[in-house]
């Protein structure tokens, strides 16, 4: 099975809408990172203080056939046709380990998109 890892970085009031939204899509987990950013846009101030927007990164590593869908549903969840949103942007993955109990899974899904 080849894997990819897809990487989102979204508003916090998203990310629960966005993650179960992937799952409904076929990904069967995600790892999400408190984060900081900023965009085009200066950071706002607030007497001189920088604040700098407050985002989740979200990771799910899923199997290669499931990518165009699970991005889709990340892009609707995420309302990404609004600026400002967030992005997503998919990574290739060389090798994993770890994934023994999910693997069953992983070959039933295969399985089933096939039929």
């Amino acid at each position: 099975m080849r894997f990819k890892l897809i990487l989102s970085s979204v508003k916090p009031d998203l990310t629960d809408h966005i993650v179960d939204s992937a799952k409904e899509a076929g990904a069967t987990g995600a790892t999400i990172i408190p984060a900081r950013g900023t965009g085009l846009k200066e950071a706002k101030t607030f007497f001189g203080l920088s604040l700098e927007a407050q985002t989740d990164i979200i990771m799910f590593l899923v199997e290669e056939h499931f990518v165009a869908k699970i991005l889709d549903a990340i892009k609707k969840a995420g309302k990404f046709h609004e600026p400002g949103t967030g992005i997503a942007f998919v990574l290739p993955v060389e090798h994993v380990i770890g994934l023994e109990s999910q693997m069953e899974k992983f070959k039933e899904e295969v399985r089933n998109s096939y039929l």
